[in-house]
């Protein structure tokens, strides 16, 4: 019996499909922006990708002290990004009956009160970092609450996992309660501590992190922009134009903006790396504006459907040149799995009357991600010197899909089925940087 070697040289064999660039919305036979090997080879050393090819072409070029596990009849994929979610949102997934404005009323903002415990929140950021990994989520762009316990506790479990994660506190200085309030100084010296603390930190990064427009003073949202500027390099992370109501709320608040997404714009906060959650209810100058600015959409299609917002316009925003990925929305989401929230993706497309191929709810999970939180230089596919973050799939992991998979002619149909009907019982193993 062959022990395991410990040379940080691992190679890993099964099916590999990983995207090499955006492979458009048509279901072409095999795009050339899409790469599959039916008999793979991932090539792992130290936890960055060395090499992916065909196991006819890689096995014999293996390096004597390499390390070969393995996976028959299961598919590896990049490990997928979720570019907008709460993790204190957890134990409040699946509440009734609400639309955007009651539902942070009636459930969030008495579920976020409890996160100035750090104990609280460092077992509830335990849990949502399980809940990812055993769904195959290896990346996300996270929401803390207003309390900097929330932001130390998710962080703390984040860099113990090794996890590629970004996360910020919450800045909120009214129209919210005052168990929640913090004011445009504090904040602002809050949020410059955790920057100073967590930002770079291994694979940590900062995002700045107003909820949204009718929470925040144009003080604080200011003081936003002066981290933004004190700290280029850092995220923002907001919500904007998600429901109707809310659109028409802010209107009546920055009377002197042209738009929602206006009041972000003149507050300095729209740039690379900002990341807009919904962005449904946009006219065609804030979609210019969005691609000017180098700002990027999330499209959370589970959450809007769950609470009623509306129906992003994934092809428009594109068509624009806007940055769009994948968000879950936990808890507005009903879901963890961004197999399932593609799932909803493509049903929202069809209502919207086009088609989403298999193969761009996989870019829009992996690459795409990537791509809107510039960081597909270090993540999102298997190019040579990337991060080895990857997850193992089974595709006959429930009695319907062994049965279904049975009847898949190309892979293009394998993935689509799997997205259909897979969720967090398809992924066998979620690695991290190739452990």
């Amino acid at each position: 019996m062959n022990q395991p070697k410990t040379s940080g040289k691992k190679a890993f064999r099964a099916a590999i499909l990983h995207l090499l660039d955006d492979p458009g919305y048509e279901l072409s036979p095999m795009p050339a922006e899409v790469e599959y090997f039916e008999d793979g080879i991932l090539l792992v050393e130290d936890g960055y990708v060395t090499a992916c090819g065909s196991a006819s072409e890689m096995l014999e070029k293996l390096p004597d002290d390499c390390e070969l596990q393995v996976f028959p009849d299961q598919l590896i994929i990049p490990g997928m990004i979720d570019t907008h979610i709460h993790y204190p949102q957890t134990d409040m997934i699946a509440a009734y009956g609400e639309q955007l404005l009651q539902w942070l009323e009636i459930y969030t903002f008495p579920t976020e009160k409890q996160f100035s415990d750090p104990i609280h929140a460092r077992e509830v950021a335990e849990a949502f970092l399980d809940e990812l990994m055993r769904n195959g989520t290896t990346t996300a762009c996270v929401f803390g609450t207003v309390h900097p316990e929330s932001v130390d506790a998710f962080f703390e479990a984040a860099e113990a996992r090794n996890l590629r994660m970004i996360a910020g506190k919450v800045m909120m200085d009214r129209n919210c309660p005052e168990y929640l309030q913090d004011t445009p100084e504090t904040g602002y010296q809050q949020s410059k501590a955790l920057i100073e603390k967590w930002h770079g930190r291994g694979r940590l990064s900062y995002a700045v992190t107003p909820r949204f427009a009718p929470t925040s003073s144009p003080e604080q949202l200011s003081k936003a922009g002066q981290l933004l500027e004190e700290y280029p390099d850092v995220y923002l992370h907001t919500h904007v134009a998600e429901n109707r109501d809310e659109v028409a709320w802010v209107r009546e608040l920055f009377p002197a903006s042209r738009s929602y997404l206006d009041v972000y714009h003149q507050h300095g906060l729209l740039k690379p790396r900002s990341v807009m959650a919904h962005c449904i209810h946009l006219d065609e100058a804030d979609k210019q504006c969005m691609a000017e600015t180098g700002a990027a959409a999330s499209f959370c299609p589970t959450s809007n459907l769950f609470i009623g917002s509306g129906l992003f316009d994934l092809m428009d925003v594109k068509a624009h040149g806007v940055r769009v990925g994948m968000g879950t929305d936990v808890g507005a989401g009903s879901s963890f799995s961004l197999l399932q929230t593609a799932n909803e993706a493509y049903k929202v497309t069809q209502l919207r009357g086009n088609k989403l191929s298999p193969f761009q709810m996989l870019y829009l999970a992996t690459l795409g991600g990537a791509k809107s939180l510039y960081l597909d230089d270090r993540i999102g596919n298997f190019a040579p010197g990337k991060e080895a973050d990857f997850v193992v799939l089974n595709p006959a992991a429930t009695p319907l899909l062994a049965r279904r998979i049975q009847h898949c002619q190309t892979i293009a149909e394998l993935l689509f089925v799997l997205i259909m009907l897979g969720d967090d019982r398809v992924v066998a193993q979620t690695r991290i940087m190739g452990l």
